[in-house]
């Protein structure tokens, strides 16, 4: 599956292919990512009907046979489930506007940069399609390659896909162990599209979901249909998740973590409870749940946007709101900076005032709206106090997302999508003094700071080549990279291949 993977991205990039040399990597979390169960089953692709004669000299519609999206197909009906993909993405960016630099600069140099990831899904369901239906789902994955400045710089990163520790290696490592539970209230059955994380597909209408193991946050919470999925959608951190939410997570992106869910016809409330890392981006988790977890709430409604005069109601959309609470022994911004001007220490470091006791918490917005056939809306806004650190997904005080996608039906490409969105992050008052002072995050540090918004643009088209196999281009403008006005603009295009087994 590598080596698949890794052909089909030398002949994309090979025109880019020359030598670069290694450089010491910092520690910084992965926010790694995997498409998770979609409770919004939003069609985006149709297919050209196909008329047969039928009695009596009339004609009938035949629907045309489903296009196969995968290298191999998978069963409806067979109790266990394997399935891989792989994915690899290459971005580059040349020399930008950069008067100095620091630790955790974007690099003023011309770079590039690959990631890729692999990953072998496999589960087995007991009791099948029934009231009480059960999953257990393995995952095992490896991810290798590096991003642009090796991740660091910028608040909304480029590649979601980047492993931002490459000291751990590319050695195969489970990302996924957990149990799914469903305890149906009703014996009134409905469809669900089965997937590596929800095997079932027929599950009762109004039931209780519980999720215990091993796992990663977005592949419950804060999901969008048109912004999720790293890989065959956009690539940027603040696009694909919301950036102010700080979700529990080791260096790689995963947890240890229960969840419990009540789903009902159109709408769903979610509750989980995750194990937070020792130290911010740390690998190791600290596995006292008394003293160190991240709490999240969400409520989810599936129903349109807009009354019947302004859009079809029969137009799918969903607002979804989440909400999180963090503790962990985590460092203050303001303590650490009034430290620095009281000249207790050199420059602000805030581990000096890490401690037990902390909390953070934030929430946020996420919607979307199908328009027409082909034509998807998306947006999120999220908030967090931004007072104590930013400890385990990226420096995000406020972030507020808009964009859309538009698939390929009227030009016979119906799997192909584009994609535009814009995303605007924020850092507060005692986060931008912390920078500007000279004080590092974990992933910001330009030695100085002109505060401005960092502003982001994405765009993309994905192209369906055959079965399983896609192949991708787009790019990112961003402006003011890492919150700074004396920094930037700059251009990031992206290439990416990407393979469904």
């Amino acid at each position: 599956m590598r080596a698949l993977t890794s052909i089909l991205f030398l002949a994309v990039c090979a025109p880019f292919a020359r030598g670069q040399g290694l450089a010491s990597l910092p520690d910084a979390p992965l926010p790694a990512f995997v498409l998770g169960p979609i409770h919004l089953d939003i069609t985006d692709t149709k297919a050209d009907s196909a008329h047969t004669a039928g009695p009596e000299g009339t004609t009938s519609e035949t629907p045309p046979e489903a296009e196969v999206l995968t290298m191999l197909p998978h069963s409806d009906t067979a109790p266990y489930w394997i399935s891989g993909q792989a994915n690899s993405i290459f971005q580059a960016h040349g020399h930008f506007h950069s008067p100095y630099e620091g630790t955790n600069s974007l690099r003023d140099i011309f770079e590039y940069k690959a990631s890729e990831v692999a990953t072998l899904y496999t589960g087995y369901q007991w009791h099948p399609n029934s009231r009480y239906n059960t999953d257990f789902i393995v995952a095992i994955e490896n991810a290798g390659g590096r991003g642009i400045s090796e991740a660091l710089g910028l608040a909304g990163a480029t590649n979601l896909d980047v492993v931002r520790n490459p000291n751990l290696g590319t050695t195969p490592y489970l990302s996924r162990g957990e149990i799914h539970q469903i305890i149906g209230l009703t014996d009134e059955m409905t469809d669900q599209e089965r997937g590596p994380f929800a095997l079932a597909t027929k599950v009762p209408v109004r039931r209780f979901e519980i999720r215990i193991g091993k796992m990663s946050l977005p592949d419950t919470f804060d999901i969008n249909s048109v912004g999720t999925d790293s890989h065959l959608q956009f690539t940027n951190w603040t696009i694909d998740n919301n950036g102010a939410w700080d979700y529990a997570a080791d260096t790689r992106g995963y947890t240890v973590a229960g969840i419990l869910e009540y789903d009902d016809k159109v709408w769903s409330a979610r509750y989980g409870i995750a194990a937070m890392p020792t130290v911010a981006n740390g690998i190791d988790l600290d596995w006292a749940i008394s003293r160190a977890s991240g709490q999240n709430w969400e409520f989810e409604l599936r129903k349109g946007l807009f009354p019947a005069p302004l859009l079809n109601p029969k137009r799918q959309g969903a607002v979804r709101v989440l909400g999180f609470v963090n503790h962990a022994h985590m460092g203050d911004y303001r303590e650490s900076v009034q430290n620095y001007l009281a000249g207790k220490i050199a420059a602000p470091d805030i581990t000096t005032t890490e401690r037990f006791g902390a909390v953070k918490y934030g929430f946020g917005l996420n919607t979307e709206q199908e328009v027409t056939d082909s034509l998807r809306l998306f947006g999120r806004f999220g908030w967090n106090e931004d007072q104590h650190e930013s400890f385990a997904y990226t420096e995000v005080g406020q972030t507020i997302l808009f964009g859309g996608d538009y698939n390929g039906h009227n030009w016979h490409r119906a799997n192909d999508k584009i994609g535009v969105a814009y995303v605007s992050n924020a850092i507060k008052r005692d986060h931008q003094n912390y920078l500007h002072y000279g004080g590092l995050g974990f992933l910001l540090g330009d030695g100085n700071l002109t505060y401005a918004r960092e502003d982001i643009v994405e765009w993309y088209y994905n192209a369906h080549l055959w079965r399983g196999l896609y192949a991708m281009v787009g790019g990112s403008q961003i402006a003011h990279p890492g919150y700074n006005r004396d920094r930037g603009p700059v251009y990031v295009p992206t290439v990416r291949a990407h393979i469904d087994f």
